[in-house]
Protein backbone atom coordinates (compact mmCIF):
# COMPACT_ATOMS: atom_id res chain seq x y z
CA UNK A 1 0.00 0.00 0.00
CA UNK A 2 2.81 2.63 0.90
CA UNK A 3 4.64 1.95 -2.70
CA UNK A 4 1.41 2.16 -5.02
CA UNK A 5 0.65 5.66 -2.50
CA UNK A 6 4.46 6.99 -3.12
CA UNK A 7 4.28 6.10 -6.48
CA UNK A 8 0.47 7.76 -6.89
CA UNK A 9 1.56 11.54 -5.05
CA UNK A 10 4.31 11.29 -7.27
CA UNK A 11 2.13 11.39 -10.60
CA UNK A 12 3.85 7.83 -11.67
CA UNK A 13 2.05 4.92 -13.50
CA UNK A 14 2.76 1.49 -13.03
CA UNK A 15 1.59 -2.04 -14.27
CA UNK A 16 2.55 -3.58 -11.32
CA UNK A 17 3.03 -3.80 -7.76
CA UNK A 18 4.22 -6.45 -5.45
CA UNK A 19 5.21 -7.72 -2.59
CA UNK A 20 9.07 -6.03 -2.82
CA UNK A 21 8.95 -5.45 -6.42
CA UNK A 22 7.03 -2.42 -8.97
CA UNK A 23 6.87 -1.56 -12.06
CA UNK A 24 6.99 1.41 -13.32
CA UNK A 25 5.44 2.14 -17.45
CA UNK A 26 7.74 5.29 -17.97
CA UNK A 27 11.71 6.19 -17.69
CA UNK A 28 12.28 7.85 -14.07
CA UNK A 29 14.01 11.31 -14.72
CA UNK A 30 16.71 12.01 -11.92
CA UNK A 31 14.53 14.29 -10.20
CA UNK A 32 11.39 11.61 -9.57
CA UNK A 33 14.07 9.02 -9.00
CA UNK A 34 15.34 11.01 -6.20
CA UNK A 35 11.73 11.94 -4.81
CA UNK A 36 10.84 7.96 -4.91
CA UNK A 37 14.04 6.86 -3.00
CA UNK A 38 13.63 9.81 -0.33
CA UNK A 39 9.90 8.69 0.01
CA UNK A 40 10.13 4.89 0.48
CA UNK A 41 13.36 5.85 3.05
CA UNK A 42 10.73 7.55 5.15
CA UNK A 43 8.07 4.60 5.11
CA UNK A 44 11.54 2.37 6.03
CA UNK A 45 11.80 0.65 2.35
CA UNK A 46 14.76 0.91 -0.08
CA UNK A 47 14.88 1.28 -3.96
CA UNK A 48 16.82 -1.32 -5.93
CA UNK A 49 16.92 0.02 -9.25
CA UNK A 50 20.20 -2.09 -10.43
CA UNK A 51 18.27 -5.35 -11.80
CA UNK A 52 21.27 -7.12 -10.14
CA UNK A 53 20.17 -5.80 -6.75
CA UNK A 54 17.00 -7.17 -7.34
CA UNK A 55 17.52 -10.67 -8.54
CA UNK A 56 19.97 -11.63 -5.51
CA UNK A 57 17.10 -10.00 -3.42
CA UNK A 58 14.77 -12.54 -4.98
CA UNK A 59 17.30 -15.35 -4.41
CA UNK A 60 17.82 -14.61 -0.87
CA UNK A 61 13.61 -14.02 -0.86
CA UNK A 62 13.33 -17.84 -2.74
CA UNK A 63 15.65 -19.57 -0.23
CA UNK A 64 14.18 -17.84 2.58
CA UNK A 65 10.63 -18.86 1.76
CA UNK A 66 11.95 -22.56 0.81
CA UNK A 67 13.48 -22.78 4.64
CA UNK A 68 11.65 -20.72 6.99
CA UNK A 69 8.18 -20.79 5.52
CA UNK A 70 7.34 -24.25 3.29
CA UNK A 71 5.96 -26.97 5.58
CA UNK A 72 8.49 -29.09 3.75
CA UNK A 73 12.02 -28.89 1.65
CA UNK A 74 11.25 -29.71 -2.22
CA UNK A 75 12.62 -32.55 -2.64
CA UNK A 76 14.07 -31.85 -6.01
CA UNK A 77 17.51 -30.42 -6.17
CA UNK A 78 18.06 -26.63 -4.73
CA UNK A 79 19.47 -25.36 -7.73
CA UNK A 80 16.58 -26.38 -10.00
CA UNK A 81 14.37 -25.12 -7.36
CA UNK A 82 15.79 -21.70 -7.30
CA UNK A 83 16.24 -21.56 -11.13
CA UNK A 84 12.51 -22.67 -11.70
CA UNK A 85 11.01 -20.17 -9.62
CA UNK A 86 12.85 -17.33 -11.15
CA UNK A 87 13.63 -18.53 -14.68
CA UNK A 88 17.42 -18.39 -14.78
CA UNK A 89 19.77 -20.40 -15.88
CA UNK A 90 21.52 -21.93 -12.00
CA UNK A 91 24.98 -20.93 -13.10
CA UNK A 92 24.13 -17.29 -13.70
CA UNK A 93 22.58 -17.20 -10.46
CA UNK A 94 25.17 -18.99 -8.39
CA UNK A 95 27.74 -16.58 -10.07
CA UNK A 96 25.83 -13.60 -9.11
CA UNK A 97 25.25 -14.48 -6.18
CA UNK A 98 28.99 -15.30 -5.30
CA UNK A 99 29.99 -12.22 -6.72
CA UNK A 100 28.01 -9.85 -5.18
CA UNK A 101 27.61 -11.56 -1.37
CA UNK A 102 31.00 -13.00 -1.30
CA UNK A 103 29.62 -15.97 0.11
CA UNK A 104 27.70 -18.90 -2.35
CA UNK A 105 24.30 -20.03 -2.83
CA UNK A 106 24.68 -23.29 -0.73
CA UNK A 107 26.57 -21.45 2.15
CA UNK A 108 23.90 -19.06 2.02
CA UNK A 109 20.70 -22.14 1.94
CA UNK A 110 23.39 -24.46 4.86
CA UNK A 111 23.04 -20.88 6.71
CA UNK A 112 19.53 -20.70 6.79
CA UNK A 113 19.30 -24.41 7.37
CA UNK A 114 21.45 -24.26 10.30
CA UNK A 115 18.35 -21.13 11.70
CA UNK A 116 15.74 -23.54 11.41
CA UNK A 117 17.10 -26.40 13.27
CA UNK A 118 18.29 -23.99 16.15
CA UNK A 119 13.86 -22.97 16.12
CA UNK A 120 13.06 -26.52 15.58
CA UNK A 121 15.45 -27.54 18.47
CA UNK A 122 14.04 -24.48 20.45
CA UNK A 123 10.31 -25.86 20.15
CA UNK A 124 11.09 -29.24 21.38
CA UNK A 125 8.67 -31.09 19.43
CA UNK A 126 10.74 -33.10 17.03
CA UNK A 127 13.75 -35.26 17.50
CA UNK A 128 17.30 -34.76 15.71
CA UNK A 129 16.09 -37.63 13.18
CA UNK A 130 12.57 -36.12 12.58
CA UNK A 131 14.45 -32.77 11.98
CA UNK A 132 16.89 -34.11 9.64
CA UNK A 133 14.25 -35.52 7.20
CA UNK A 134 12.32 -31.97 7.68
CA UNK A 135 15.10 -29.93 6.01
CA UNK A 136 16.11 -33.28 3.50
CA UNK A 137 19.31 -33.71 5.79
CA UNK A 138 21.15 -37.48 4.41
CA UNK A 139 21.52 -38.52 7.92
CA UNK A 140 21.52 -36.84 11.26
CA UNK A 141 25.26 -37.41 11.45
CA UNK A 142 25.54 -35.08 8.76
CA UNK A 143 22.77 -32.30 10.20
CA UNK A 144 25.30 -32.53 13.50
CA UNK A 145 28.17 -32.23 11.61
CA UNK A 146 26.72 -28.85 9.83
CA UNK A 147 25.35 -27.57 12.96
CA UNK A 148 28.69 -27.49 14.90
CA UNK A 149 30.45 -26.59 12.20
CA UNK A 150 28.50 -23.31 11.72
CA UNK A 151 27.62 -22.73 15.61
CA UNK A 152 30.90 -24.81 17.07
CA UNK A 153 28.09 -26.53 19.11
CA UNK A 154 26.44 -29.82 18.62
CA UNK A 155 23.27 -29.98 18.22
CA UNK A 156 21.95 -32.13 21.42
CA UNK A 157 24.71 -29.51 23.49
CA UNK A 158 22.48 -27.04 21.72
CA UNK A 159 19.10 -28.27 23.32
CA UNK A 160 20.62 -29.19 26.56
CA UNK A 161 21.64 -25.24 27.07
CA UNK A 162 18.42 -24.00 26.12
CA UNK A 163 17.01 -26.67 29.02
CA UNK A 164 19.45 -25.41 31.53
CA UNK A 165 17.86 -21.87 30.97
CA UNK A 166 14.35 -22.76 30.97
CA UNK A 167 15.23 -24.44 34.33
CA UNK A 168 17.49 -21.71 35.65
CA UNK A 169 13.94 -19.20 34.96
CA UNK A 170 11.77 -21.79 36.52
CA UNK A 171 13.74 -21.65 40.07
CA UNK A 172 13.81 -17.91 39.74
Amino acid sequence: MVVKDELEKLGLHYTMVDLGEAEIKEQLTDLQLEQLKKALSQSGLELMDDRKSVLIEKIKNVIIEMVHYADELPKIKNSEYISGKLHHDYTYLANLFSETTGTTIEHYIIIHKIEKVKELLLYDELNLTEISYKLNYSSVAHLSNQFKKITGLTPTFFRQLRNKRRTGLENV
